[in-house]
């Protein structure tokens, strides 16, 4: 197992060969958040900085809980090749398309219908471990390309909003999560 607090050449070859990785969240309290997230939406600004573009879902728990806590944790396994597990650890801010500075971070991306926020995790740990217990998997397609990206698309701006404000603005525990500039 290998700690540290930036990130190397090679964690980053490792992060940017992954088509999936999870992220973790938590208010002070309340329920611990973990999603899944690819579809080539995550960058590495630095050795100490990541973006990743966050889309639309049923749910908003990310968003929620970093209103009340900034702590993330971003997981990368590998299911190919060698085993190894990577733990990002660090604080994160949250962009929204209101934002001043969205239209600077997001042309990091390809446009995709849904984009609802950016999330900045500043690194303050790196951990990695064997991942032996991880299994060997195949990546076939990401799903987001012909199901959720479509599905975002045939709304159209005003029908995400609307989405939003029916399925994003609270999270499960009753937190708003700062989608709209209202809530």
């Amino acid at each position: 197992m290998g700690i540290g607090t930036k990130l190397n050449p090679k964690l980053c070859a490792f992060i940017e060969h992954q088509p999936l990785f999870f992220v973790a969240t938590a208010a002070p309290d309340g329920r611990v958040n973990v999603s899944p997230k690819g579809m080539n939406t995550l960058r590495i600004l630095d050795d100490t900085r990541i973006r990743w573009l966050n889309l639309s879902g049923s749910g908003n728990e990310t968003a929620a809980h970093l209103r009340a806590s900034s702590r993330m944790t971003l997981m990368f396994c590998a299911f190919e090749g060698r085993p190894m597990i990577l733990r990002v650890y660090g604080q994160a801010r949250t962009s929204h398309p209101r934002d001043a500075q969205w239209e600077e971070k997001a042309t990091a991306f390809s446009p995709l219908a849904g984009s609802r926020q950016i999330f900045d995790l500043k690194i303050d740990l790196i951990q990695t471990s064997c991942g032996s217990g991880v299994p060997f998997m195949r990546f076939v397609k990401n799903r987001g390309e012909e199901e959720l990206v479509p599905f975002y698309e045939q709304m159209g701006p005003g029908g995400v909003i609307n989405y939003w404000k029916r399925k994003n603005t609270v999270s499960i525990d009753g937190m708003a999560t700062g989608i709209l500039d209202d809530d």
